[in-house]
């Protein structure tokens, strides 16, 4: 590959799309677009006409992909996803390659090897930070708008044995828990409202969005999917939303009463993470000196999810190569863009 030709590395998901542009090895653009792709492929192709949209000359750059948005239910099934996927890629990337885990295979060769392909962002991101940690283990966590990826990894490889998402799930490395789309009544059964606990309603009212939208803790940037009513993202209605958790109104209590509920959901997903986040350091013996690069759009709670004396990295700002650190916040929500972007550089020098 020429010196001279730039990168682009592509995260296809369910609920959005990430891409990177890297150019001599530094990640000089980063951007993130909604595509909910249960929708429909058109979705995908939109977010492609943005990509082209930002960065015109991309049919001339190299392209490489990884995914996850096989497993929405558009699809048959995962191979279907895959295949289908590949195939609309193929006709607006040029030579794409894309990530099988240790190998790039092509178009024609991927739908093949489909079980390689499916869901492995997580893979990369976690390669990408085992090579420049190399001489240290620890854990990369990503923790992104549905999901949050777990990984060891140690002596510049990751640790995992696992590799499918039903493998994932069983070892705690896979938490289908996010900061923006997760249902809030998957986080906790009963609530404390005012003192009394109370059963929380089992309907789709209120997202983690509404939780860390009130915290001021979520980029609004980030916060990009329609909330749960379609309503409005502002205080008032994201205080009604959670108020319909416990069957009450927004004017049923103040803003104060309304953020002091939104930090005891917080509290309820941080104790899941967390619990997760020791299963897996425990199942691989990390020690105190153990380090923990954390990613995606709610790498604000990872310094909450580790042991004290853990050093936690950015792994826009530690782990990616960025041109300027503007590029830092969107090169850490789109990781595992920025990190198959990156391995397929290396590996081609």
């Amino acid at each position: 590959m020429s010196a001279d030709r730039a990168v682009v590395g592509w995260d296809v998901g369910g609920a959005h799309v990430k891409a990177a542009l890297l150019r001599r090895g530094r990640v000089a653009d980063a951007a993130q677009w909604p595509c909910p792709l249960w929708q429909g492929l058109d979705r995908l192709d939109a977010a492609l006409d943005a990509a082209v949209a930002r960065w015109p000359d991309l049919q001339q750059h190299a392209h490489v992909v990884t995914m996850t948005g096989e497993m929405v239910d558009l699809f048959a099934h995962r191979e279907d996803g895959v295949a289908r996927l590949v195939q609309r890629l193929a006709r607006r990337l040029p030579e794409a390659r894309f990530f099988a885990g240790d190998t790039w295979l092509t178009a024609t060769d991927a739908p093949a090897h489909w079980p390689r392909i499916a869901s492995a962002n997580w893979l990369a991101s976690a390669r990408h930070a085992a090579l420049v940690c190399a001489d240290q283990e620890g854990l990369l966590i990503d923790i992104g708008s549905t999901t949050t990826d777990v990984i060891a990894f140690g002596n510049g490889r990751v640790r995992s044995t696992s590799r499918g998402d039903a493998q994932r799930l069983q070892s705690g490395e896979l938490v289908y828990q996010g900061v923006v789309r997760t249902p809030l009544c998957a986080l906790a059964q009963r609530m404390v409202w005012r003192g009394v606990h109370s059963n929380v309603m089992n309907e789709f009212f209120a997202t983690t969005a509404d939780v860390y939208r009130l915290t001021h803790e979520l980029d609004p940037e980030h916060d990009q999917h329609p909330s749960a009513d379609n309503a409005p993202k502002d205080v008032a209605h994201t205080c009604a939303r959670l108020a319909r958790m416990i069957g009450l109104d927004g004017r049923d209590a103040g803003s104060d009463e309304w953020l002091a509920f939104a930090r005891d959901w917080r509290a309820r997903q941080c104790d899941e993470l967390r619990s997760q986040v020791a299963r897996v350091a425990a199942a691989h013996a990390l020690g105190p000196s153990a380090v923990v690069v954390g990613a995606g759009c709610g790498a604000f709670l990872v310094p909450e999810l580790v042991p004290a004396g853990w050093r936690v990295l950015d792994y826009g700002r530690d782990v990616a190569d960025v041109a300027a650190p503007a590029t830092a916040a969107w090169a850490r929500v789109g990781a595992p863009a920025v990190a198959v972007a990156s391995l397929y550089e290396r590996e081609q020098r």
